[in-house]
């Protein structure tokens, strides 16, 4: 269960929130190209670099065929409301609503169906990741290996100066982290960044309703007659309780205190939603400078920078010795952002012009993502099972070679619609 709810949504959310900045932008082509080419990235790249490595190896039937055929249906809905050139309120909503129906699907499957094959509640979670015989262990394994796979990359020449670039960029980073997300371990708490949190947190959150509460929206404090602008106030308020809370607090929690918790929740969205804003922003000015439709920099640019995640951690699980395992992780992630992701963000604008229904432009780039996306599928599905569910090497080297004609074919696209 957690593979498909939390586990999705932590390895999805870049793209949930690029989604919805793009479709909230008026540049929903850039949202559904970015959507669309993730998918085929994954199932077709992803997958085919899978199966070069591990292939031969088998897959469990029923799970297999259960989210390669609910990612096609979800596909057909979305590709069918593209044709349409039109989407209401009703249609978005049904997106989110199917990926809970998938949810459910998962749910009675792995825990009650598994139950009664005496596989164990315990392991109805990871039968969906990996099979049944994956246990508890087996996982620790995988883990370890994958954590020494990372370790293990060559340090040297261009890498070694890389590797030192990155920890000098990663001290900033990781000081504005620890100053404005909690940390909820007992065990990582300090004092210091815990009043930080307390000050700085507040007027963050302020800066993410500066859409319908202005930051210097005039308020009365202490003095009648004096108007302090809203974030000073706010920033006085929070730093007086960071303050109380450095001189009272001394000693960490003993455990994780719930609201703690949710703040770091919270605010993590903040900041994943903020980066997909400027990240969109980015490509824009990058298209406006080389000339670029914004449909092809979603169908690469974004589409590979909120997915190469995927292809580092699917093909270290597959060296780790856990192939199933890997090809599993390439059909939830993508699925939940075609309709988590991409749903919200549709959600938001049909009920912003409800009853009204919102407009989709059409555009053939995005008419080549979907046609590739459901050759990647079909083509798995229907060779996984002709092979008796037994994924095998050749089919690897087809689906890499499908995702390299896609990109140039959506190359010549963007080239001749310029």
């Amino acid at each position: 269960m957690g593979a498909v709810t939390l586990l999705a949504l932590g390895n999805g959310a870049p793209d949930v929130f690029a989604s919805v900045a793009a479709v909230g932008g008026g540049q929903a082509r850039t949202g559904f190209g970015a959507i669309l080419s993730a998918g085929t990235f994954v199932s077709a790249f992803v997958v085919g670099f899978v199966a070069i490595y591990a292939a031969p190896f088998n897959v469990l039937p029923g799970q297999f065929v259960r989210d390669v055929l609910f990612y096609l249906t979800a596909a057909s809905f979305l590709f069918y409301v593209y044709l349409s050139a039109e989407i209401y309120l009703w249609q978005a909503v049904g997106f989110v609503a199917f990926y809970l129906f998938f949810i459910g699907v998962v749910f009675w499957m792995d825990l009650g169906m598994g139950s009664g094959k005496g596989k164990g509640g315990g392991n109805g979670e990871l039968g969906f990741v990996g099979g049944g015989d994956v246990d508890k262990g087996s996982v620790e394994v995988v883990v370890e290996n994958v954590r020494n796979f990372e370790k293990g990359k060559p340090r040297f020449g261009f890498w070694q100066a890389f590797g030192q670039i990155s920890k000098a960029w990663e001290v900033p980073v990781s000081l504005l982290l620890k100053l404005t997300v909690p940390e909820p371990s007992p065990s990582k708490w300090s004092r210091f960044y815990r009043s930080a949190n307390i000050a700085l947190c507040p007027l963050l959150l302020l800066y993410t309703c500066k859409s319908f509460m202005p930051l210097d929206h005039p308020v009365s404090f202490l003095l009648h007659s004096t108007h302090f602008p809203l974030w000073s106030v706010v920033l006085i308020g929070s730093s007086s309780l960071a303050v109380l809370h450095y001189i009272v607090e001394k000693d960490p929690p003993k455990n994780e205190p719930m609201p703690i918790v949710i703040a770091a929740f919270v605010m993590s969205v903040f900041w994943i939603s903020t980066v997909a804003g400027e990240l969109l922003n980015c490509l824009a000015a990058l298209g406006s400078l080389l000339q670029l439709p914004p449909a092809l920099l979603g169908l690469t640019v974004l589409a590979w920078g909120n997915s190469v995640g995927d292809l580092v951690a699917d093909v270290a699980v597959a060296k780790a010795g856990q192939p199933a395992m890997a090809m599993a992780g390439c059909f939830a992630g993508p699925m939940f952002n075609m309709l988590f992701g991409l749903g919200t963000a549709l959600v938001i604008q049909t009920a912003s012009v409800y009853p009204k229904a919102y407009e989709l432009h059409f555009h053939v780039s995005i008419v080549v993502a979907f046609i590739f996306l459901f050759l990647s599928l079909m083509g798995s599905l229907l060779v996984v099972t002709w092979c008796r569910f037994r994924v095998p090497r050749i089919w690897g080297f087809c689906l890499v070679g499908l995702y390299i004609v896609f990109i140039i074919v959506s190359l010549i696209i963007a080239r001749l619609s310029i």
